[in-house]
């Protein structure tokens, strides 16, 4: 298939890189013009150079309620409309409930849960005026199942796959045409995640490409579910946690 997104306007936080850079290349290859917001704004503005006209890059703290209107009046303007948004953005912080600190907890909870409260809250009240949309929200297999280890971390991705379905429930109820879906991904090959294993270790040995029991995936394998559910294709898809785990949940209950 192809073009499956042509015509789409879509909002990616955290776009600069990682998942977020992939989910823009895709979403601009099948067609839709993206706006890429990150705080990282020489690595944002040197995406766009790559992809080229079919995107835009705007400065944006995803947890700056400011920001976010900001932000929203800037596509209104440019494109009058707004068809998919991607709450990406987000923090991995290791620490489990005896060593984290309280200012830490609410750093994480700033950037990976409040951040998608309000990229909710602001993709509605411009999808909600034109044709509807989708809202794809970042959680993790660790909102899911819980980390010892991640405790701060495990409670924000919680809280995001919560207000999913809240936001699910509430679009459908007031016929809005919006639809709302988180995944949860366990282990990516990202700087961010690769960054918190122990010295030595190999991280494409823990991929699924090395061993079909290793947790890690690509960048690419997420922004695949994120063009599915950005795409009419999942139309009838709302409310759901897709999980991106390679069976790794499944095996541990």
């Amino acid at each position: 298939m192809s073009a499956r997104v042509a015509g789409k306007v879509a909002l990616i936080t955290g776009g600069a890189s990682g998942v977020g850079r992939a989910s823009a290349m895709l979403l601009a290859r099948e067609g839709a013009r993206v706006v890429i917001s990150d705080i990282d704004v020489a690595a944002g503005l040197a995406l766009v150079e790559e992809i080229g006209s079919q995107a835009l890059f705007i400065e944006h703290d995803a947890a700056s309620e400011a920001d976010w209107a900001r932000v929203i009046e800037r596509i209104r303007q440019d494109y009058g409309r707004l068809d998919i948004v991607f709450n990406n953005a987000g923090i991995l912080l290791k620490g489990g409930i005896e060593d984290t600190d309280y200012a830490d907890w609410q750093r994480v909870q700033r950037v990976n849960s409040d951040s998608v409260f309000l990229g909710c809250r602001a993709a509605i009240s411009l999808m909600k005026e034109g044709e509807g949309g989708s809202i794809i929200n970042m959680s993790s297999i660790a909102g899911v199942a819980g980390r010892d280890d991640y405790v701060a971390y495990s409670a924000s991705k919680g809280a995001v796959a919560a207000l999913t379905r809240s936001v699910a429930a509430l679009c459908r109820r007031r016929k809005y045409r919006i639809r709302c879906n988180s995944l949860h991904p366990d282990g990516i090959l990202t700087p961010m995640t690769t960054s918190t294993l122990p010295a030595g270790v190999d991280p494409w040995s823990l991929s699924i490409d090395a061993d079909p029991m290793g947790r890690m995936c690509l960048p690419e394998d997420v922004a695949a579910s994120v063009l599915f559910l950005a795409s009419d294709e999942s139309r009838a898809i709302n409310g759901i946690e897709l999980r991106i785990d390679s069976g790794q949940f499944v095996m541990s209950i």
